[in-house]
């Protein structure tokens, strides 16, 4: 009798359990997509659309949907459905500067503390992206580049200040990746990622606050450029060009 009546609440929570877990892996696939812009600023989800893309229901879609709204990423408008969010530049630019500023004290916090393996960790992150560089792909320097920014926040030792970062990292997050996305801009990035690291070598928290500062306010700049008419094609004909002339070509 016990048995029989537990059954269907055990059966619900392995489903439930599913249920998120699925749409875990639906977020990121959704997310990639308004990185990597098949998702347009200003465009409704088409959860019909997803929903046989990805091969799943619609229920997983909508929660993923849901916890990109929470972060930033999408906007739920009532009774019309979920819109890919569209940051306006005022919006980016303030963002942009507040970014900037906590940066900055996160990575002057880390250079008054600094161990000698945090260092190491920091180099390592710098070597794999310098041989990144030489791909010119910013597909695979971009998440590299992300764990770089996140793993000085991580050793600062300031967890509200690292939320607050990522929270803002989260919304910027395609501003970012087209500014990356334009020529030549990965080994300028990465040799600003070193003034930081070097910074941090000598434990000089003022040379560090101005380097990270600098790196995000530099990145500001890069972000208009590539949104200017014209940037997009530019960006798209150099990472054809070096991925072989393929025009699908991804790593």
């Amino acid at each position: 009798m016990s048995d029989q009546s537990d059954q269907p609440q055990n059966l619900s929570a392995i489903d439930f359990l599913r249920t998120r877990s699925l749409a875990n892996v639906v977020q990121a696939e959704i997310e990639r997509m308004i990185i990597d812009g098949e998702l347009k600023p200003n465009e409704r989800v088409n959860e019909n659309a997803l929903s046989q893309r990805l091969g799943v229901s619609r229920g997983p879609i909508r929660e993923a949907c849901s916890a990109l709204s929470a972060i930033g990423l999408i906007e739920t408008i009532p009774n019309r459905g979920f819109f890919i969010r569209a940051l306006s530049n005022d919006e980016a630019l303030d963002l942009s500067a507040a970014r900037a500023g906590i940066f900055g004290c996160m990575a002057m916090m880390l250079a008054e503390r600094a161990t000698d393996a945090e260092v190491a960790i920091l180099r390592d992150l710098l070597q794999r992206m310098d041989e990144i560089v030489e791909l010119g792909d910013v597909h695979v320097y971009y998440p590299v580049n992300l764990e770089f920014h996140r793993q000085i926040g991580r050793m600062a030792g300031n967890k509200r200040l690292a939320l607050i970062y990522q929270s803002f990292v989260r919304e910027l997050h395609i501003q970012r990746y087209r500014a990356l996305a334009s020529p030549d801009v990965l080994h300028v990035s990465n040799t600003e990622h070193r003034a930081i690291v070097d910074a941090i070598e000598a434990r000089d928290p003022i040379r560090t606050f101005t380097a990270a500062r600098t790196h995000i306010l530099n990145g500001i700049e890069r972000t208009r450029k590539a949104t200017q008419p014209g940037a997009s094609a530019a960006s798209a004909k150099t990472t054809r060009k070096r991925a072989g002339g393929s025009p699908g070509a991804r790593s």
